[in-house]
């Protein structure tokens, strides 16, 4: 049945639409349940029902009876019309209503309906295509006939008058199906390998997302033994305060029964004295001279019979707090430092999954980052002026190199090698375009221009540049990013590991440059280069260049 005679069966007499959840009356009618029932609805003040369409009287309210079949015959329809719909494509021949259309003649440039496509002419120059909405495009806008090849040679398509009288007569041509085939092909081929790059990106992204799983699971335990180590300190300084409040109150307590003991005694003491002062009183403010004398010498009372004077019996002041017990028990403190030391670093140095994470964090940021407590003291460090260029200045406390003539360049190095442990300095510089901050073996050249830092297999640097940035060592340049910005240099200087790191500090944060790894074979120095202006340098903490910026 064609889709225009169709819909008609398919709509309802009271709402003029396709039905709805069709019912049927006992008459055979259908309607949509909601139509049939607001229709009921109004009769009920009447003694009798009817029927809307064939006015068909019921004496009571008749059932409302699903129609199953009509129902899915309504669901497929419009499964069909709204397929139809999509393309907003319709009969052109269908005047009455909009009835979708189902094919396209290129001939006439008209869409046609399944009713109407019956009936069209079946002459081969009719030719019938898929729905389009530009029908032009298929016909050759010279000759107004219908594209059959395709010229390689312009890579348009082409009608066959183009071919035989046209301006392709002796071009390669080829029907429409051949090359559709062919670039269809071409198309496989990209397809293929974008299907395989697209796997190779869902293998990446699958690699990184475990990458990034196994991180945080990593990172996790971290933060877990983290977690525990504080929560051991905590309940280590605890245990602490509450041994060295324990002693203090006990020997509080001990001195205070002391005390106590001599306020009893002396008050006895005082009490004995003040009763001999009375009666030597007494004896003063006597008249009678006999009676004075025949009392027992008062002298005895202070004094032996010989004149010799009594000793007093000592009475202790009952002592103070031992500070000895509590400065004992405050070195536990100390152990407890040691301990997380010795634990975190020990641990480091075997733990597979903080190996695991140093390795993945090479180059970055973070290396050379541990997460110990380490409280080594700042190393000392001096300026050598027996190495100094003979323009360079030192300062008297042999922290600062100067030199204020623009012209010159020079270098000096340190008092001081390392020979072994972890160091750390700091060189802050101060109104200068060019410098250079490093390290250095005392034997190195002390003339020419192999002798400066950074441009001999003998030292390492860091150079700044008119606020370019590069390492040096051996007179290989590496330049750092663009956004490096160097008016504080540390230094980090792990003899025994064979690590030498630069770093770039400011107020907020402390971020890593880059490391050099070798072997030390001498003691190594710190080392400057400098123009105009001074670099001031001073000794940090071993573990201060940890705090990489964020």
């Amino acid at each position: 049945m064609a889709s225009a005679d169709l819909r008609q069966e398919l709509v309802c007499s009271v709402c003029l639409s396709i039905y709805t959840d069709p019912v049927t009356l006992r008459c055979g009618h259908n309607f949509c349940r909601g139509c049939i029932a607001c229709a009921l609805d109004a009769q009920e003040g009447s003694r009798a029902y009817s029927c809307p369409e064939c006015r068909a009287e019921f004496q009571k309210r008749p059932a409302l009876i699903r129609n199953i079949t009509l129902c899915n015959i309504v669901g497929s329809f419009l499964s069909t019309l709204k397929d139809h719909e999509e393309t907003g494509i319709f009969c052109c021949y269908c005047i009455h209503s909009p009835v979708p259309a189902a094919k396209s003649c290129l001939m006439c440039e008209a869409h046609l309906c399944d009713n109407h496509l019956r009936v069209h002419s079946k002459l081969a120059d009719h030719v019938l295509s898929d729905l389009t909405t530009d029908l032009g495009n298929r016909k050759c806008s010279i000759h107004k006939k219908v594209l059959e090849y395709y010229c390689t040679e312009d890579d348009v398509c082409v009608c066959v008058s183009c071919c035989l009288i046209g301006e392709h007569r002796e071009h390669q041509v080829e029907s429409l199906d051949d090359a559709s085939e062919k670039r269809k092909q071409k198309l496989r081929d990209v397809l293929q390998k974008l299907s395989t790059k697209r796997a190779a990106a869902e293998k990446r992204v699958q690699s990184l997302l475990e990458r990034r799983r196994d991180n945080q699971e990593k990172a996790a335990g971290i933060a877990e033994r983290v977690t525990t180590l504080f929560s051991d300190i905590r309940r280590q300084l605890e245990d602490l305060e509450k041994r060295v409040l324990s002693e203090i109150f006990r020997q509080e307590e001990r001195v205070s029964l002391s005390v106590s003991d001599l306020i009893q005694q002396l008050e006895i003491k005082k009490e004995e004295l003040s009763r001999k002062m009375r009666h030597i009183e007494e004896l003063c403010n006597m008249s009678d001279p006999v009676t004075v004398l025949q009392e027992p010498d008062t002298v005895d009372i202070l004094c032996d019979t010989k004149g010799r004077k009594r000793p007093y019996t000592h009475v202790h002041d009952g002592g103070d707090l031992n500070v000895g017990p509590i400065s004992e028990t405050l070195h536990t403190l100390s152990d407890i430092i040691t301990g997380i030391n010795t634990g975190i670093y020990g641990q480091e140095a075997t733990d597979p999954l903080l190996d695991v994470v140093k390795a993945e964090n090479t180059d970055s940021d973070i290396t050379d980052t541990n997460t110990g407590i380490f409280v080594q003291e700042p190393v000392d460090i001096f300026l050598d002026v027996t190495t100094a260029g003979n323009n360079i200045f030192i300062s008297g406390d042999g922290k600062t190199a100067s030199v204020t003539r623009a012209r010159f360049q020079y270098q000096v190095i340190s008092t001081r090698g390392f020979t072994s442990g972890r160091n750390c300095w700091d060189a802050e510089i101060c109104n200068i375009s060019y410098w250079r901050v490093g390290m250095c073996y005392p034997s190195i050249d002390r003339k020419g221009r192999q002798s400066h830092i950074g441009e001999n297999h003998k030292s390492w640097c860091v150079r700044g540049h008119n606020n370019k940035y590069t390492v040096m060592h051996d007179d290989i340049d590496i330049r750092l990013p663009e956004l490096t910005l160097c008016e504080r240099v540390r230094i980090v200087v792990d003899y025994d590991a064979g690590q030498l790191s630069f770093y770039s500090v400011d107020f907020y944060s402390t971020r890593h440059l880059h490391t050099f790894n070798t072997t030390f074979t001498e003691p190594i120095h710190a080392a400057l280069w400098l123009r105009k202006g001074n670099i001031i340098i001073s000794g940090v903490k071993s573990g201060a260049e940890t705090d990489a910026d964020v």
